[in-house]
């Protein structure tokens, strides 16, 4: 019997997904990110019950936040995005989180500096405030060690490819991390929308891309780029047409963060099938059901998709280029840092 709603929501259903792929489907992943750092601030005495703690969200880290807040006996204060839907704002309210959403922007560049300019002028007003900073701050890899543990006792033994979304680096990241400690041999393949500063491709617009959770604007210090061995870019049609298959082929019901994993994980299959293959559907396809599935009529079938094999950045374009990690001429093999320094 769990204790609190929050240890139980965070549980994945692991499920086998012909062919040869197994999915992890969450209801909300971010849970144990927000679960560990708030249990391990806790722990060393860097907050207490009744303080309260701050970050900016789109939507699913705050719903996280909210729930490990409540577990714990906190306060937690969002600053969101405008896609912080009516659904998520009045489950906020009766968990006792409250909300400020910056004015409509015309980009996600513009409203992720907004939100961490909000952030800054709360800090300088309340400086007994705790920002989790989920983007920047090393202990939201602690509570997936729990997932790296359950891959571990699902999928006992041979080597393994990972394959999920990158979005603060800390979920796909820190789950390669603790499987690698324990002696798995473990590819690891991030999934990322055109536009993202993440991995280079901000000079690819996609402005139909929706997909939350993944992909940025601006420089994340949780993205450990070295830990990675392939990227994926996706378009908006062509996860939107992976998570429709997804649903269609397994039941699964996921975001369009997983459709995109899905169709990754089909690819690097055909090209390697020695491997079992875990994706990542890190939260249900809700908030998606008017933007895409909804269109499913307009999906197309992925047997007919291919991507681009590039070798560097600039070689980039639509509808899905993937390549290995780091690049050619990348920074990591000069042994320079990728992240802007001071980025907040």
């Amino acid at each position: 019997m769990h204790e609190h709603i929050a240890e139980a929501v965070k549980e994945p259903d692991v499920v086998t997904v012909p062919p040869g792929a197994v999915c992890l489907r969450f209801e909300t992943m971010k849970l144990y990110s927000a679960l560990g750092a708030v249990r391990h601030l806790l722990d060393t005495g860097q907050v207490s019950p009744g303080d309260t703690l701050i970050d900016s969200s789109s939507g699913i880290y705050a719903h996280a936040l909210a729930l490990a807040c409540h577990r714990h006996g906190l306060k937690c204060h969002i600053v969101g995005s405008t896609t912080v839907d009516r659904t998520l704002r009045v489950q906020l309210h009766i968990l006792g989180a409250t909300l400020e959403q910056v004015r409509p922007s015309k980009n996600l560049r513009l409203d992720q500096n907004l939100r961490v300019e909000r952030i800054g002028e709360l800090l300088r007003e309340n400086p007994d405030y705790h920002w989790m900073r989920q983007y920047h701050d090393s202990i939201h890899y602690l509570g997936y060690r729990d997932v790296a543990d359950l891959i571990g006792k699902e999928v006992p033994e041979g080597a393994l490819a990972l394959v999920g979304g990158v979005g603060t680096g800390a979920s796909t990241g820190a789950i390669a991390t603790y499987l690698r400690e324990a002696g798995r041999d473990v590819t690891l393949v991030g999934v990322q929308p055109f536009g993202s500063v993440t991995f280079g491709a901000e000079h690819v617009s996609d402005p139909d891309m929706i997909i939350a959770g993944i992909g940025s604007s601006i420089p994340f210090r949780n993205v450990r780029h070295e830990l990675y061995d392939r990227i994926h870019w996706v378009n908006f049609d062509y996860a939107m047409s992976g998570a429709v298959e997804l649903l269609r082929a397994s039941g699964i019901f996921a975001g369009l963060s997983a459709g995109a994993a899905y169709l990754a994980t089909l690819w690097e299959r055909r090209r390697d099938d020695s491997r079992t293959y875990v994706f990542l559907a890190a939260d249900t396809g809700h908030r998606y059901v008017d933007s895409a599935y909804a269109h499913h009529d307009r999906a197309r079938g992925l047997g007919a998709m291919r991507p681009h094999e590039v070798t560097e950045q600039q070689e980039l374009r639509h509808p899905w280029s993937t390549m290995d990690w780091p690049p050619r001429d990348s920074a990591l093999l000069r042994g320079e840092p990728l992240l802007v320094p001071g980025a907040v």
